[in-house]
């Protein structure tokens, strides 16, 4: 029989790796503590879980997760898929998620789909499945493929990462309050006394552009004053288009109802319309306020200063992961949504117009 030396062998290095007796020996604690310390469990006081930390640290101890898997029966892996985009609010959630799982003793087992067909889906889903993970977290924002989620069976736990359809009712989600971030964003511009707003929407097949622009329209209702909706699809190329039909529609609609503000349904389109504005020599925010949604990195070194809604994606994936655990644990999950938060800069100030009253529009 040939003899192949192993890579230890080859490399000299025959230590074996430091097991948990060693980090509790250490750390002079119970091997049982390393263990509580090592799964997150509740319970360790904060200087003990320091000191196993340091010991771990120390040794440079691994987790052995495939010993840890036969004994238990617990795999220590969570599948997360997301699906059909790539910008700045999913991929900031995922990197959120996959830190808190690690803090928690588990690891992330990534797919990213770049097509939003149920097929591609299915077969994420298996494949996550077939690998043994303790539960499923998807990340998806078409409408379709939240409403194909809510027809999945899992056998395991699993929670969508976005806003639900307003008529999905038997879904687990967790996301930023949308509808909050938006109403914010009118009320602001309200009492900056603007009376005539574009409402620059993102696409419709996105729950949370519909409920962006939903609640939107609602609070301009709400204060009575007028607004137009243009279409977008989040680049910054159809916010400059935008842009470019808001200095058309100025031009011939009368200083009454002429829009004096723009909401647009998320930053990067935001950058646009300053693009355009600017080009076409219109000042913001002395002529047009503009107020964005997401707090980009970098949206307050744009010119001017974008004020825009914040939604806390730190906190979004670590609320996931908790709400997560909590469903493995056979508790009830904590699904309150994050709260958004408006962030002012310079891009927005009173309207041009604001010590004029104009009859019939509400003061709320």
């Amino acid at each position: 029989m040939h003899w192949v030396p192993s890579m230890a062998e080859r490399t000299g290095n025959t230590r074996r790796p430091p097991s948990i007796m060693e980090v509790a020996k250490l750390a002079q604690v119970s091997h049982q503590t390393v263990s509580r310390v090592i799964n997150g469990h509740p319970g360790v006081r904060p200087t003990t879980r320091q000191y196993v930390l340091e010991a771990i640290d120390t040794l440079g101890y691994r987790r052995n997760s495939a010993a840890r898997a036969l004994v238990t029966q617990h795999t220590g892996l969570i599948g997360v898929i997301a699906v059909g985009s790539f910008l700045f609010g999913p991929t900031s959630t995922i990197t959120a998620i996959d830190e808190a799982a690690r803090n928690h003793g588990y690891t992330v087992l990534l797919s990213t789909l770049k097509a939003a067909e149920d097929v591609d889906l299915t077969a994420a889903i298996d494949h996550a499945l077939g690998q043994g993970v303790e539960a499923v977290i998807i990340i998806a924002s078409r409408e379709a493929l939240v409403r194909r989620a809510a027809e999945l069976s899992t056998g395991v736990p699993f929670l969508i990462v976005g806003p639900s359809p307003v008529d999905v009712k038997n879904l687990t989600t967790l996301s930023v309050d949308q509808d909050a971030g938006s109403r914010k964003a009118i009320d602001y511009l309200v009492g900056l006394g603007h009376q005539a707003l574009v409402l620059l929407a993102g696409p419709q097949d996105w729950t949370d552009a519909q409920l962006r622009l939903s609640a939107a329209r609602d609070q301009c209702e709400r204060h009575g004053v007028s607004y137009r909706v243009y279409d977008g699809d989040w680049t910054a190329t159809s916010g400059y288009q935008a842009a470019t039909r808001l200095v058309e529609d100025r031009s011939h609609i009368e200083d009454a109802s002429r829009p004096t503000a723009l909401f647009s349904a998320n930053d990067q389109m935001a950058l646009g319309v300053l693009s355009g504005l600017n080009a076409a020599g219109i000042n913001v925010p002395g002529e047009v306020s503009v107020v964005g949604f997401d707090n980009v990195a970098g949206s307050d070194f744009f010119t001017p200063a974008l004020t825009t809604v914040e939604q806390d994606f730190t906190q979004l994936g670590h609320r996931v992961v908790r709400a997560t655990l909590a469903m493995l644990a056979g508790e009830q999950p904590d699904l309150t949504p994050v709260p958004a938060k408006l962030l002012v800069r310079a891009s927005t100030a009173r309207a041009p117009r604001a010590d004029v009253e104009l009859s019939g529009q509400s003061k709320q």
